[in-house]
């Protein structure tokens, strides 16, 4: 091979290997400015869902609104924001307050045990009932079903007192009601399952809407609220005449019907 070959061939091969680099030094800022995009895409999508996390953050719950939002009275109450619910004959002369919580076991014992005595007396005439909702289990366990079951009670009230009365004992029932922890009555679905035992509830269209829209949440604090004034402490409390009604020999509510008649007896004696 001649010099001059040589040289040619090495010169060749130079330039071959400068394109190469070029070639590779392209791709090389290709690649760079690909990752800086998708770094900066990264971190702009970041920045948007922790702006997003911290607005629904910051956004009030369903409950929190409701503090603040206008207050519809189911029928077939009277008062303030509708918050007295009297049911029974007119011509009853004395009222009988029933103060409860929906999630508390003990209301549920009390009503299973002597909750369609209370119906026959209605039916009777021998009192009226008045009733206060409470929501504090809510409060000590940071759940809702308490007050998402006293709203539902407000969408039977607002159907009549009978469904209201009705739909009441099923939630207390036996087939029912949940255990103290469970907040079983937050869920919408479980509550309107409970209304499918209530036939005045059952395929109810306008009840189905009002528990699921929430259209009485703002009635259940304002109920509630009335409840926390009334000094009461438990669930349940019975009075008459602003004095409680309890069991012979307790400073309790009765638990039985034989105490339950002993004790409304006198007190309508009283």
């Amino acid at each position: 091979m001649s010099a001059r070959n040589s040289r040619a061939n090495k010169a060749a091969a130079r330039e071959r290997l400068r394109l190469e680099r070029e070639r590779q030094a392209k791709k090389d800022k290709i690649r760079r400015q690909l990752v800086v995009a998708v770094s900066t895409v990264a971190v702009l999508a970041a920045a948007g869902g922790i702006g997003y996390a911290v607005m629904q953050a910051n956004k009030p719950t369903a409950w929190e609104a409701a503090k603040d939002a206008k207050v519809v009275k189911p029928r077939n109450t009277e008062g303030e924001n509708g918050t007295t619910v009297v049911i029974g004959k007119p011509a009853a002369k004395k009222t009988l307050e029933v103060y409860e919580d929906s999630r508390c076991p003990i209301c549920a014992t009390f009503e299973q045990a002597v909750g369609e005595t209370v119906k026959k007396d209605l039916d009777a005439g021998k009192y009226k009932l008045k009733y206060i909702g409470a929501t504090f289990i809510d409060n000590s366990d940071n759940g809702e079903g308490s007050k998402n079951a006293l709203s539902a009670l407000g969408a039977a009230l607002d159907v009549s007192p009978e469904a209201f009365m009705d739909y009441k004992a099923a939630l207390y029932s036996a087939n029912f009601h949940p255990e103290e922890s469970d907040d079983k009555f937050a869920k919408d679905a479980y509550l309107l399952e409970v209304a499918d035992s209530v036939d005045a509830l059952k395929n109810n269209a306008a009840f189905k809407k009002n528990v699921e829209n929430g259209t009485f949440d703002p009635w259940a604090l304002k109920m509630s609220q009335t409840f926390d004034d009334s000094g009461v402490s438990g669930t349940p409390t019975l009075k008459m005449d602003g004095k409680k009604v309890v069991a012979e020999g307790s400073d309790n509510a009765p638990m039985t019907v034989e105490q339950f008649n002993a004790a409304v007896d006198k007190a309508l004696k009283g």
